[in-house]
């Protein structure tokens, strides 16, 4: 079920599956790079920690609100086309942040509704984009392309963070720029990708059975349904990326290029563990690895918060993302390598409401927990 084919690296011979994956990298360099930005710029205009929490539930409160809606347009409707079209709305959200960076008086509350553009955007696009993805590579070679394509967004989010944090010194319009442009590429290599049979032969009534079919399934399957509710609640409770910038600030006394470092830290680890299991996947004791690892992901979490050193953080950072990785893997063998594929955008959306739960509902707990608290108990510590 978890098996890797061995020469999982033939697939980028796979002329599609290039294409995808060149829009997964630069989607993943542009949200990487947009959030250390908007994380930063939202903090200078407010210096409240509550203000970085609700970047979080903006960009989350759209794919939880319309997860039922999302998924079931990405099993009746194009799924290259529904991804273009969000990669270019947030190539337009990044326009509008550059707008406001510019004029240097900006209020926040114009962050907050293009971030809610940006969660919009983001909650069509991750259903068609996941549901697209097992139709593009062979069944034997399916969990390469897992591993192959988690290396590629983790490559991305490594970057991301760095160079987000290092162009922020030349100011955020640079970064929202830049950002804007790689979702625009991405949006025309995505549609560049040869169409694929429907996974619906005829298009459904939309009917509360239809829209639900997703969560049906789900809770149908208990083995996938653990697994994505222990990450929920792990990294809910557990994660304090929105704070980062409060922690780099004041904790640690760094500037925005150590901001961007700390963001690349859980992604470098994730990287590192994604090109572990691409070569020795699990296929064994599955449950207990996946319980070690969300208990490994704890306690970093908590060296993290009590750490006042630049390297300790980053170190505790790389573990979390490599124990993250593990559910990530898991999960997504599961989800989307078991469900038919008539059913995939449906699943995949739900999937993405318990991804979006756990992190960016889980930055707006954290924010709200560190403006009544502080930032180093709520961060962990």
């Amino acid at each position: 079920m978890l098996s890797p084919a061995p020469s999982g690296w033939t697939l980028f011979r796979n002329r599609d599956f290039r294409l995808f994956g060149g829009a997964r990298f630069l989607t993943g360099l542009a949200y990487q790079m947009q959030a250390v930005a908007v994380g930063w710029f939202v903090y200078d205009l407010t210096r409240s920690a509550l203000a970085l929490g609700f970047v979080g539930l903006a960009s989350f409160a759209p794919a939880m609100l319309g997860a039922l809606v999302t998924g079931h347009v990405a099993d009746t409707y194009d799924r290259r086309r529904i991804a273009a079209v969000a990669y270019g709305l947030l190539a337009l959200a990044g326009l509008g942040l550059m707008g406001l960076a510019v004029s240097h008086t900006a209020p926040v509350w114009p962050v907050y509704a293009l971030m809610v553009l940006v969660g919009t955007a983001r909650a069509f696009a991750n259903p068609a984009s996941q549901a697209l993805m097992p139709t593009l590579v062979p069944r034997e070679q399916f969990g390469s392309a897992i591993a192959l394509n988690s290396s590629l967004w983790q490559s991305a989010s490594v970057t991301g963070p760095a160079l987000g944090g290092l162009l922020y010194a030349l100011g955020p319009a640079v970064v929202f720029g830049l950002a804007a442009a790689c979702f625009g590429l991405a949006a025309l290599s995505i549609i560049g990708i040869r169409p694929r049979p429907a996974a619906v032969t005829t298009r459904p009534a939309v009917t509360w059975g239809t829209l639900l079919a997703g969560l049906t399934y789900i809770r149908s399957q208990p083995v996938v349904l653990g697994a994505i509710t222990l990450d929920l609640v792990a990294v809910l409770l557990g994660g304090a990326t929105a704070l980062l910038p409060i922690f780099a600030q004041e904790v640690l006394l760094v500037g925005p290029l150590g901001l961007g470092l700390l963001r690349s830290m859980p992604a470098l680890g994730s990287v590192a563990t994604a090109i572990v299991l691409a070569q020795r996947p699990l296929t064994r004791q599955v449950g207990p690895r996946l319980l070690l690892a969300v208990g490994v992901f704890g306690l970093a979490t908590v060296g993290f918060g009590l750490s006042t050193s630049l390297p300790l953080s980053m170190a505790c950072l790389f573990v979390t993302g490599a124990a993250d990785m593990v559910s990530v893997y898991v999960r997504q063998s599961l989800v989307q390598g078991e469900t038919p594929d008539a059913m995939r955008g449906r699943v995949a959306a739900v999937n993405t409401v318990f991804i979006g739960a756990s992190n960016e509902l889980g930055e707006f707990e954290s924010g709200t927990l560190a403006a009544f608290i502080g930032a180093v108990p709520a961060g962990g510590g």
